[in-house]
């Protein structure tokens, strides 16, 4: 499945256009950034509620397509050019993070 699937079966608001024909193989969602350095693979998209540059900064360090901002979360500025730098997607959500997890995993199980 797509990151662009992804967008349209989840209704996504996408920040900016990349990655859209990038295949996604899962998801990982934390909070934690260390986390996400350690167990994230290449291919997932992240679900998270931070909004800061660090964000992109490791999902470009994990070759992550995409990145999820629950509760309708807004990237600062740095996060959203960074984004935009790194061909990163950046989605949103309004669902909590336990609802995003559950409509991804019936989308790409």
């Amino acid at each position: 499945m797509t990151v662009k699937e992804i967008i349209d079966r989840l209704g996504l608001q996408c920040l900016n256009e990349a990655n859209l024909e990038e295949e996604v193989t899962g998801a990982y969602a934390s909070d934690l950034l260390s986390d996400v350095m350690g167990n994230a693979r290449s291919g997932q998209i992240w679900i998270t509620m931070q909004t800061h540059k660090n964000v992109t900064a490791i999902a470009s360090l994990k070759d992550i397509p995409a990145v999820i901002l629950v509760r309708s979360g807004v990237p600062d500025a740095d996060m959203l050019a960074h984004a935009q730098d790194e061909d990163i997607c950046l989605l949103v959500s309004q669902d909590a993070a336990f609802e995003v997890c559950g409509k991804l995993y019936e989308l790409i199980k």
